[in-house]
């Protein structure tokens, strides 16, 4: 049991920084993202319809400002803005649906073909050892932007669990989204290549 000194709570000093602040500390590393602000103060109800939803009007845009890595007949591909790891890619309806059950015949193959190529061409510029694939369905579900329906693919590599986010709680991304976005938008078979 720690001795009161009358000088605050017992133990106080061990938490105390330089800076005289009491608190408890955590396990977090801390890094300044204000450019997640606009999300932060926005969530979900800052994206109210087609006009104001990202996922809508990124493919009015060219593929660098979007970070488009491939445009299909109903679907498309995106770099993730804030990957979980390198090359995490996001499945996007042109439509603006929520909900998977939402998509025609036609958008489903096509959202699977585009997955399935997705991962090939992951495997083919980056040698992933592992995928993770989901979509988080209604805002319970945890989707980010629950109004508009988008799958993720995220590669995995052996190690990228390591030390480093688990004991730091900090992700190291190795390369600029615009090199991530032109490396798996040059290995995107064309209509003619083969896979």
């Amino acid at each position: 049991m720690q001795e009161n000194t009358g000088a605050g709570y017992p133990g106080d000093a061990g938490v105390t920084d330089d800076f005289e602040l009491a608190g408890v500390p955590d396990a977090f590393q801390r890094l300044w993202t204000p450019h997640r602000m606009a999300y932060i103060k926005g969530g979900q109800h800052q994206f109210k319809n087609e006009n104001d939803c990202p996922f809508c009007v990124g493919p009015g845009r060219t593929d660098e400002e979007a970070l488009i890595v491939y445009r299909g007949k109903t679907c498309y591909v995106v770099l993730n803005l804030f990957p979980y790891n390198p090359g995490h890619l996001l499945v996007c309806p042109y439509r603006h649906v929520p909900d998977y059950t939402d998509l025609t015949v036609e958008e489903t193959a096509e959202f699977a073909e585009i997955t399935q190529t997705a991962m090939r061409v992951l495997r083919k510029v980056a040698n992933p050892g592992g995928f993770n694939l989901g979509m988080n369905q209604g805002v319970v579900g945890g989707a980010g932007i629950a109004a508009h329906l988008h799958q993720h693919i995220v590669p995995r590599w052996g190690g990228d669990g390591n030390f480093f986010p688990i004991i730091a709680q900090t992700k190291a991304i190795t390369q600029t989204l615009d090199e991530v976005r032109q490396q798996v938008a040059e290995a995107w078979p064309g209509e003619t290549d083969a896979e």
